[in-house]
């Protein structure tokens, strides 16, 4: 025979070719909507997503197939392929033929692990299908609920694929019955998810649950490529019997060949997967308040590109060369290089300067990119993730709703001080790229606060500031953010101004949990028209005429203006709001966040003369009513909360559940699930600071765990004290508290 050697610079200049081709098969399939998918893969940490990505872009042509599943090409940071996970969710295009039609689908890899939720969130926007890994042995998980829960919101159709089948067949050494029942096990605990989701949505009319008969399930090992569906193994004629013959004489090469994994996947892609033509009428009115009569309205259900340009922005990465890009779905015109298009919520117009498509870690330029397709733009440079970008002033889309809130805080200082004006930049361009991470500067002390969802989030923070800016710098030790609430109604307060000239009579109630989550949840806000937001506010519990009279909403507090025909309270309103938003801001016991408080304004005495009702008179007054109410009200310090599950063999079970007891947590429910043990239970995210290797030592490295913030709760009475202390300490203020609380 004769043999050509092929070099790997020979391998990578007909990868190059392929690549170049494929961006021409996917520029002249932009304009068929019919044939697009976007979809993205989702799963709990280490299910196999990247792996199973890999296989798909092998399946394409687009890496080559012997890597594939090694190279994690996906993972295109250094530090994501150094720790084994991803971070970033990334974007690629490829095309797959199905039915002798030619499709081109949109794939966004998302992270797994939950201190980088955030970007499964911003990832559900752009896509209309989800394809949610499960791995076989471990079944779902708390985090593949939380991403199914992601992708339902959005109006996202899910269909599932059983990784790691292998290890059942090889390492569980499972027959068939076990193995049938095992998955079909696994099947149900999905379904059960999406059903329990799905009830209250009016507008999802199909069952969206996935069955093996319907081919909306699919099996197999990203690791050893091979994969098999209902549909594949009536085209194959291989049936589970030959897979597990084939697998124990481990003839893994053979499997691949004969039932590859990534035409399995694809083909699921193309036939269950809605289109763009599909989907954008169900989930426009879903993620867009807008009016339905308008042009512009019409052009996104219908995939219009030759309507106005309407881009939604779910993501902003860095190009050393190119600068800010800006990727996101096109939901309606085209979008081309000199556009001038607005910006949500910015001034004036940005010009596009460039357009492309995404191949893994590189951006491939193309002239337009039309309606319906994931887009990636350089030159909107007012764009961050969740802006709308249009070539008319219109309606923004919907916020993306973030479902967990930032829990803990590091102090970052440049070691240098001719660092410092490198570093403030770098930070506002970490927080434009993340929004679920705040950022405070301070520029008297030069010490900078970064708020993030846990320590690895914000590690992996500090550790890119260091590796691609070049900056060195000092990290405090973690903080832990509180909250504080009222406990109980408050009776009237008086707030007097400076001149006593003004007075305010304010009432503080705690809301319910209902009305907290409303708010949270977006469900409920002031960019709404009045009476939608009455009703979802009536729907949480709110009497009538209490949802009648709100005057404003902020962060989880709601005020309330029950006084009737006052002089000059009209214009004096804004600064009235102005002082109670900064009470709210720095509670009364540790100048932490108040949440979930409803503010009534009873009565007000205002001087009939302006000068005399000024901002110097108004502000100081009002906040100081409302933190004298909040004490009377029993204000307490609210502390974060994680739930907490660790898997561990037997004999480390109860060292497992001391680690829990051992922080003040406390465990509620043990349970055997295969050959091991499950402790689940919650503990203060304070407490659970360097639990990663304190765990490790306790079962000598044998246990896996999992945490997700689950809110804030009231810290125990006897702590209260030492903690208040602590952080006003740390806040140098003052040591005595108000005599009202002591």
């Amino acid at each position: 025979r004769n043999t050509t050697l092929l070099t790997p610079r020979l391998i990578e200049r007909r990868i190059m070719g392929r690549r170049k081709k494929i961006v021409q098969e996917c520029e002249t399939l932009m304009d068929e909507p019919e044939n697009i998918r976007n979809i993205a893969i989702a799963a709990h940490v280490d299910h196999g997503k990247t792996t199973l990505t890999d296989n798909l872009l092998a399946g394409a042509g687009m890496i080559s197939d012997e890597t594939a599943g090694e190279q994690l090409a996906m993972d295109t940071e250094e530090d994501e392929q150094e720790r084994g996970i991803t971070i970033d969710a990334a974007n690629v295009s490829m095309t797959h033929e199905y039915e002798g039609t030619n499709h081109l689908i949109n794939l966004i890899d998302t992270p797994g692990h939950v201190d980088f939720g955030g970007d499964v969130t911003r990832a559900m926007r752009a896509v209309d299908g989800a394809l949610v890994v499960v791995d076989a042995v471990e079944g779902a998980m708390p985090q593949t609920e939380t991403v199914l829960r992601q992708a339902l919101r959005e109006g996202v159709k899910p269909t599932l694929f059983i990784n790691k089948v292998d290890r059942l067949i090889s390492e569980l050494q499972e027959g068939p019955e076990e193995m049938q029942e095992r998955l079909l096990g696994v099947i149900h605990e999905v379904n059960e998810l999406i059903r329990g989701m799905t009830e209250e949505m009016d507008d999802i009319n199909d069952d969206w649950t996935v069955s093996v008969e319907e081919g909306t399930v699919g099996f197999g090992s990203a690791l050893y490529k091979w994969g098999v569906s209902m549909p594949s193994m009536q085209r194959t004629g291989m049936d589970f019997g030959d897979i597990m013959d084939l697998e124990r004489a481990d003839n893994r090469q053979e499997l691949h060949e004969r039932t590859p994994l990534s035409n399995v996947v694809l083909d699921m892609v193309c036939e269950h997967f809605p289109n763009p033509v599909d989907a954008q009428p169900r989930r426009i009115p879903r993620i867009w308040r807008g009016d339905d009569t308008t042009d512009v309205s019409e052009s996104m259900q219908l995939v219009d590109p030759d309507g106005e340009v309407v881009m939604m922005v779910t993501d902003i990465g860095i190009d050393p060369h190119a600068g800010e890009i800006a990727a996101g779905r096109v939901f309606s015109g085209t979008i081309e290089k000199g556009q001038e298009l607005y910006v949500s919520g910015t001034a004036g117009t940005n010009r596009v300067q460039s357009v492309g498509i995404y191949m893994g870690g590189e951006r491939e330029e193309v002239d337009r990119v039309p309606a319906g397709n994931i887009a990636a733009v350089t030159g909107l440079r007012d764009a961050i993730a969740g802006s709308t970008v249009s070539s008319i002033e219109m309606t923004p889309f919907e916020s993306i709703e973030h479902i967990s809130e930032p829990v803990i805080t590091k102090s970052v200082e440049a070691r240098n001080m001719d660092d410092l004006p490198k570093l403030i930049e770098t930070l506002q361009q970490v927080a434009k790229e993340d929004p679920t991470i705040q950022i405070e500067i301070n520029e008297d002390t030069g010490e900078h606060l970064i708020s993030g969802q846990g320590e690895l989030h914000l590690e992996v923070i500090g550790q890119r500031i260091e590796r691609n800016q070049g900056i060195p710098i000092n990290t405090g030790e973690p903080i832990v953010v509180f909250r504080e609430a009222p406990q109980q109604e408050s009776r009237e307060v008086e707030g007097i101004s400076p001149n006593r000239h003004n007075r305010f009579y304010i009432t503080v109630h705690p809301l319910s949990e209902d009305l907290v989550e409303t708010v949270q949840m977006g469900e409920a806000s002031m960019d709404m028209p009045e009476l939608e937001r009455r009703e979802a506010l009536q729907e949480a519990g709110m009497d009538k005429d209490t949802s009648q009279n709100v005057e404003h909403i902020h962060g989880t507090n709601i005020i309330i203006d029950d006084t009737k025909g006052i002089q000059h309270l009209n214009e004096t309103m804004e600064l009235v709001l102005e002082g109670m938003e900064e009470a709210l801001n720095d509670g009364p016991l540790a100048a932490e966040p108040v949440q979930g408080s409803l503010i009534r304004l009873h009565d007000a005495r205002l001087h009939e003369d302006a000068i005399h009702r000024g901002p110097a008179q108004v502000i100081p007054a009002t906040r100081r009513a409302i933190h004298n109410a909040l004490i009377d009200g029993e204000v307490r310090l609210l502390e974060p909360i994680q739930e907490v599950r660790i898997d561990v063999p037997n004999e480390y079970m109860g060292s497992a559940s001391g680690e829990i007891q051992g922080r003040r947590g406390r465990v509620d429910d043990m349970y055997q699930e295969g050959d091991l043990m499950v402790v689940e239970g919650i503990a203060p995210v304070e407490e659970m600071i360097g639990f990663s290797s304190d765990i490790r030592s306790a079962t000598e490295g044998r246990a896996s765990w999992n945490t997700e913030n689950a809110g804030f709760q009231v810290m125990a009475d006897n702590l209260q004290r030492e903690t208040i202390m602590q952080i006003r300490e740390r806040k140098g203020m003052k040591q005595e508290l108000p005599q009202t609380v002591d």
